[in-house]
């Protein structure tokens, strides 16, 4: 395959740099792309265009917009598309993105074929985001609601920043709403990543989107500190640092680790076999690279059975090529980085009552020349005390821990999804009324399924626009 030489796209304008960096293979080596670097000084200047991105959006009618992401979604599922010197293929990216990214093919596949649903279900979704709201009032600004009511929503940003992740391509399916809302797109993808946001910018400019609507910005960590300091609204993904930083920036919406849960009720928990296929899918399915994959089980007994079971489950999982359809694991294509996970591992099972369940299935830690691999790892914590009871890391890795029922909403700390499997209406209510819990699934519900009428994370229409009191008259009065 050639090598890709890949342009920063200014406004919808194609701007090679001299500064690039290289996308490999991480099996073979191979040089995928020469991706051009952007620097803050470029963004800065380019900022003062942000409002046309806006403008040629707003003439357009947001109906006219959502049949455009329903023309884009067959065009990223199944077109050959423009990227940079090139063209690429459907099959061409699934192979480019697992190639650098290391999730195996099929599920780069699988992604694709959210993120055509995400896009062909435009008109639901938003009309979901916005509980019913007539999609014209965010162009004019103001309107009558379906009580009778005046009301006005205030545009927050011409665009929306994102500095975007490369280990999990499904994280895009948040910012596929931004354009039919008029609002342009300013992405900064990651270094390994560069593939989803240059697809999907083609399918939409060859879907009709006007192209000075979109910016893609590829570059360092100063250059993504530089997009969240030049945008007025910015999506951004990131570790517990990052969260940490922008916590209480209401221009910011961090997306960080989930440490996302399964809660087994004291009601149900002696007959915890019955719900093992919901756990296994849970901490397993995608490799547990996303956010939404359960990195800890809580109940009140029966945890080190629990434990068991789902490391004889997962255990013997051995990574395969990624090009195999039945490759499970993801590889760690950074240099150094699944080798620093495990020894941070390591140091957490010197901890008191903790004990590696998966020990048995052989090394958890599998290097290759480019790569190294984590096969899953299930522990079981005498009680949430340990630094590992409450741990999320990019693979199959989960606790189960020991907690009593009345003790749990206060140990579990932040969860982005809370699965609680009770039919306890007491424990119920206290499960509604946790506000640690983003996502709340009574019931056996699997961390990782998502319905996609609701936010994942946030509501990006509140974001991106903001309620105001509004009063006018419009008809001119005899003075």
């Amino acid at each position: 395959m050639a090598v890709l030489n890949i342009p920063i796209l200014r406004w919808g304008q194609p701007y090679t740099s001299l500064e690039t960096d290289t996308v490999m293979h991480f099996v073979t080596g191979e040089t995928l792309a020469r991706v051009s670097q952007a620097n803050t000084g470029l963004l800065g200047r380019d900022m003062r265009l942000a409002q046309r991105a806006r403008h040629v959006l707003t003439e357009i009618p947001i109906s006219e917009l959502i049949a455009m992401m329903k023309k884009a979604a067959d065009l990223y599922l199944r077109a050959t598309l423009p990227l940079g010197d090139g063209t690429q293929t459907p099959e061409d990216f699934a192979r480019q993105q697992s190639a650098s990214t290391g999730l195996p093919e099929h599920m780069c596949k699988a992604n694709m074929s959210k993120n055509h649903f995400v896009l062909s279900n435009m008109d639901k979704i938003l009309e979901a985001l916005t509980r019913g709201l007539d999609l014209n009032i965010l162009t004019r600004g103001y309107g009558i609601e379906s009580r009778g009511v005046m009301v006005s929503y205030q545009s927050q940003a011409p665009v929306l920043g994102l500095v975007l992740p490369s280990n999990s391509p499904g994280v895009h399916t948040l910012w596929l709403p931004v354009i039919p809302m008029q609002v342009g797109l300013l992405l900064k993808p990651g270094p390994q990543e560069p593939w989803t946001p240059c697809r999907m910018a083609a399918a939409f400019i060859e879907a009709g989107v006007p192209k000075e609507a979109i910016s893609i910005y590829p570059g360092g960590g100063e250059l993504g500190a530089e997009v969240v300091r030049r945008s007025k609204r910015t999506m951004i993904f990131g570790g517990t640092a990052t969260v940490a930083r922008y916590r209480g920036d209401t221009r910011v919406q961090v997306h960080g680790p989930g440490f996302s849960k399964i809660l087994l009720g004291d009601d149900v928990v002696d007959q915890w076999e019955q719900y093992l296929n919901v756990m296994v899918d849970s901490v397993f399915l995608n490799s547990g690279r996303g956010c939404i994959n359960c990195s800890s089980v809580w109940a009140s007994r029966h945890t080190r059975e629990i434990a068991q079971a789902l490391a004889e489950r997962m255990g013997p999982v051995e990574p395969k090529p990624p090009e195999d359809p039945q490759a499970s694991l993801a590889a760690f294509t950074v240099p150094g980085a699944a080798r620093a996970i495990w020894h941070s591992i390591e140091a957490g099972l010197g901890d008191a009552g903790v004990e590696h369940l998966t020990a048995s299935f052989g090394p958890r830690l599998v290097e290759k020349e480019r790569c190294g691999y984590l096969r899953p790892v299930v522990i079981h914590c005498d009680s949430p005390e340990s630094t590992l009871a409450n741990t999320e890391f990019m693979f199959p890795f989960v606790s189960v821990v020991r907690c009593p029922q009345t003790e749990m909403l206060k140990r579990i700390g932040s969860t982005l999804v809370g699965s609680a499997i009770t039919y306890d209406k007491s424990f119920q209510r206290q499960l509604m009324d946790a506000p640690q819990i983003d996502r709340l699934n009574l019931g056996p519900v699997p961390t990782i399924q998502l319905d996609w009428l609701q936010p994942h994370e946030g509501n990006i229409v509140e974001f991106l626009f903001r309620p105001r009191a509004f009063q006018a008259r419009l008809e001119k009065v005899a003075v």
